[in-house]
């Protein structure tokens, strides 16, 4: 026990303060507060490294070339805190202070200033038991680039410590398992990309060059636009290309010569602005190399570089589009501005050395004694008495506020994020216990909480959130560089590009606005091949692009597209193979000329039946009607009307009664017809007989109720056949397309291929039994022999159907149905003619044989 007391008493003895190893000389600015905002910026573009000695001091850095644009960067931070401090609705009673510090473009210094940011500017500090005390400071605006936001997130983002970026892009940094504490007001390279590539597809271009930057931002940029680009479809990249750091006109030639020799005619550049003002002095210096014409899209690193917009540069760069950070007004910024002095600010051990240095640039001038380190003005001593007013001066060029806008939004994100973690009410915070996070217990994960769920919307009118990643809702202006008339350069508004939770992304383009560099001020064309014609397809050239191909013609039914697609079942490509067209039908139609020959055919026979049927009733008295069974003759007559009326079915486009009907009415007059001339055979044999000795009880079985009774049996036996048939497998209509590519033969298919044999096969059987009697009672006597007749008719009769079984078969679509029609005519013709043919000659034109004396004389003298 006493041993563990001496070594706690020991312990605080030693270590009850903390001592810095070593402080860095920094530039920077600060301002004191009840909460401290830290910023990052480049106040200068370059540094000098010193020699190293193993005497020197590693951290004595020079940095040079003042940069107005970054200085005033700072100073909108600046401005963005005295007026939260102003405004009593926002962190009331709570005074935000800063430090703000110089990275000079370079990232030992730009980390060096992040961990001051986090570690605080006090050599020496006490250790508390209770660790109590507000952090050095509670979030970060900055780094402005990705580069140097990857480095200080990397680690800052170990201890929850929020950074919110105005410059950094970088897809990258949207993976919160690498950076959980980074939030940016610019939206990343992510919506960048897809910017780009809704501005290729708004103008067709679909062939087109890539060139980046060779750091985080470009290699990352370059994957994602690939990724990108595959998955948009219909543009594919000619060339990408690396743009080199540093002097290397070598490899800047070569790629200025890809560019030449590229048949795209546009480039996007994903760079900073230095590698594009080494890419276009190539191009000047070596214009032999001719590269006008090409349109230029330019990433946000150098939408607005004013460096690049210079005379000799038009030629080249004149109408680039570009995607730009959303431009901003700040009021009072200007007048902010206007009232900065050195005096102003703290001069204590080089802490607020921004100002003077500025003022010092801006006037040519230095203040005694110079800050050890600073490459600055030179000249005559600054008094203090210079006046802005009186001088021309970037920093004070308020017209197109653009990074300064997103970093006025991150400085108010964190604002607004402090003031919801203020007005937490006790017993009802998000953390542990319904507990709420203290100025005096506030750790940086406790704002990030909050800075998660912000949401506020700017004098702008813009609306500010994060989203699961840190990213706010991406919005882009979209800017043309405008070569005038009087040869001076205008970057001019033509459009915006963004993402709203409602509308997802949108562009908005004023094609009036864009000024294009050609001849015919319209949109170059940049494409690998045109357009394939109506009627074609595309066929991708071995080894190249997808947006590389041939045109091939599409096959029959198929219509163009990307590829040729086939047409609906129902359908048919046109000729030019530009659109599908419904297919021409066919079927056994009434307008047609076969069709209006079998329908005139079929109306005669009828006609002519009836006419008969007239003939017979008007003698039905004379012994020519009345030999043979007149009723018979009369049954027979009906049947043959019957006959050819049912041909009439076959014609016209086949529905389902149609076809159903067809087939069985066609099958029962047919067996009608063939039934009657069978029993008038039979009759004729046995009225034969019956004339010979004995023969007189062959008789009995042949009166008029057996002879009617026998064609009704004949009858229901194919009337059982038709229903059996149409129950169990009716015919239906059938749209076939196989006959022909182009048409479509509407038919009746058959069903049951058994059903309609067997329909035939009864027909069959009953002509050839009519045949077979009549054939043997060819030789009777006249008065009772009508057997020669019927011999001849039905001879004709299974003729034409024995023809018509390999004609129907062997004939496609409409053809199969005329033939049927053709046998059904051909048939009922032939038995009309054969059978009532003589009977009508001799009622009409040879009436003195029309008795029964010549009849029976005609059979005596035979005998």
């Amino acid at each position: 026990m006493c041993i563990r007391l001496y070594v706690s008493q020991l312990f605080k003895s030693l270590f009850s303060t903390c001592k810095l190893r070593r402080q860095f000389y920094l530039n920077g600015m600060h301002k004191p507060g009840d909460v401290i905002l830290g910023g990052l910026f480049e106040v200068h573009y370059t540094s000098v490294f010193p020699e190293l000695t193993f005497t020197s001091e590693p951290n004595m850095l020079s940095c040079q070339g003042f940069d107005p644009p970054g200085f005033r960067h700072a100073m909108t931070m600046a401005f963005a805190v005295d007026e939260i401090n102003k405004n009593a609705n926002l962190l009331p009673n709570v005074t935000l202070g800063y430090s703000l510090y110089d990275n000079c473009a370079t990232l030992v210094i730009g980390f060096s200033a992040a961990l001051s940011l986090v570690s605080g500017r006090e050599e020496k500090f006490l250790l508390h038991e209770n660790c109590l005390g507000t952090p050095p400071v509670v979030g970060i605006v900055g780094d402005s680039f990705s580069t140097f936001s990857i480095a200080t997130s990397d680690v800052i983002g170990l201890f929850k410590m929020p950074i919110v970026s105005y410059f950094a892009t970088c897809s990258c940094l949207s993976d919160r398992h690498k950076f959980p504490s980074f939030f940016r007001t610019i939206p990343s390279d992510a919506f960048q990309v897809h910017a780009m590539i809704r501005i290729l597809k708004h103008f067709g271009w679909t062939w087109a060059g890539l060139l980046v930057s060779d750091d985080d931002y470009g290699v990352h940029v370059a994957r994602s636009f690939r990724q990108a680009l595959a998955q948009s479809g219909g543009s594919c990249l000619a060339y990408s290309e690396i743009l080199p750091w540093g002097e290397n006109s070598a490899e800047l030639r070569r790629i200025v010569e890809v560019m030449k020799k590229s048949t795209a005619r546009v480039v996007i550049v994903f760079a900073h602005q230095i590698h594009m003002i080494q890419l276009m002095e190539e191009v000047y210096l070596n214009q032999i190399q001719n590269v006008t014409g090409l349109q230029w899209m330019a990433s946000e690193a150098w939408t607005t570089a004013a460096v690049l917009q210079t005379t000799r540069h038009m030629p080249y760069l004149s109408g680039t589009l570009g995607i730009a950070i959303r431009r901003g007004e700040i009021p009072g910024l200007r007048d902010f501005l206007m009232k900065m002095h050195p005096d102003i600010y703290d001069r204590n051990n080089n802490g607020n050395s921004m100002v003077r240095q500025f003022w010092e640039y801006t006037f040519q001038c230095r203040f005694a004694p110079p800050p050890s380190g600073w490459l600055q003005g030179g000249g005559a001593l600054c008094t203090g008495q210079e006046e802005l007013a009186n001088v021309e001066t970037e920093v004070l060029d308020v017209s197109n506020l653009r990074p300064e806008y997103n970093i006025y939004k991150a400085v108010y994100a964190l604002a607004y994020a402090l003031d919801d973690m203020l007005r937490c009410a006790p017993g009802r915070g998000p953390f542990s216990g319904n507990s709420c996070a203290t100025l005096q217990k506030l750790e940086p994960w406790q704002l990030m909480h909050y800075l998660e769920k912000v949401h506020f919307t700017t004098p702008f009118g813009d609306e500010v959130s994060f989203d699961e990643n840190g990213d706010a809702l991406p919005i882009y202006d979209i800017m043309n560089w405008q070569w005038l008339p009087d040869g001076s350069m205008k970057v001019q508004n033509v459009g915006v590009v963004k993402k709203t939770a409602l509308k997802g992304e949108e562009l908005r383009l004023d094609e009036d606005k864009i000024f294009w560099n050609s001849d015919s001020k319209q949109p170059v064309q940049s494409v690998c091949s045109v357009s394939c014609p109506p009627g074609t397809r595309m066929a991708r050239k071995n080894g190249q692009p997808a947006c590389c191909f041939d045109c091939v013609r599409c096959s029959e039914r198929k219509f163009n597209s990307l590829e040729c697609t086939s047409c609906p079942e129902d359908f048919w490509s046109s000729p030019q193979r530009d659109r599908c067209v419904p297919k021409k039908t066919e079927f056994l139609s009434y307008h047609e000329p076969l069709g209006i020959c079998l329908t005139t055919a079929s109306l005669l026979g009828t006609f002519i039946c009836a006419v008969v049927l007239g003939i017979f009733t008007h003698y039905r008295s004379t012994p020519i009607v009345r030999a043979n069974n007149s009723e018979l003759s009369f049954l027979l007559l009906v049947s043959l009307k019957l006959c050819f009326l049912c041909s009439l079915l076959f014609i016209g486009r086949p529905r389902l009664w149609t076809c159903q009907l067809r087939h069985a009415a066609f099958g029962i007059s047919f067996v009608l017809c063939v039934s009657c001339i069978l029993v008038k055979t039979m009759v004729v044999v046995a009225v034969f007989k019956a004339s010979k000795p004995g023969g007189g009880t062959n008789l009995k079985w042949f009166g008029s109720v057996q002879q009617r009774g026998t064609v009704l049996v004949f009858t229901s036996i194919q009337a059982a056949i038709c229903t059996a048939w149409l129950i169990s497998s009716s015919p239906v209509p059938y749209k076939n397309t196989q006959y022909y590519n182009d048409k479509i033969v509407f038919e009746c298919v058959v069903g049951s291929t058994i059903g309609f044999a067997v329909l035939l096969g009864y027909i069959g059987v009953l002509a050839f039994l009519s045949f077979l009697l009549a054939f043997l009672a060819r030789n009777l006597p006249d008065n009772f022999n009508e057997a020669k007749l019927i011999t001849f008719s039905m001879l004709i009769f299974c003729a034409v159907w024995v023809a018509f079984v390999p004609a129907y078969v062997n004939s496609p679509g409409k053809y199969a149905d005329a033939v049927e029609v053709f046998a059904i005519l051909a048939s009922s013709f032939g038995l009309l003619v054969a059978l009532f043919g003589p009977k009508c000659y001799i009622i009409l034109l040879k009436p003195e044989r029309n008795t029964k004396k010549e009849i029976i004389g005609r059979g005596t003298a035979k005998s």
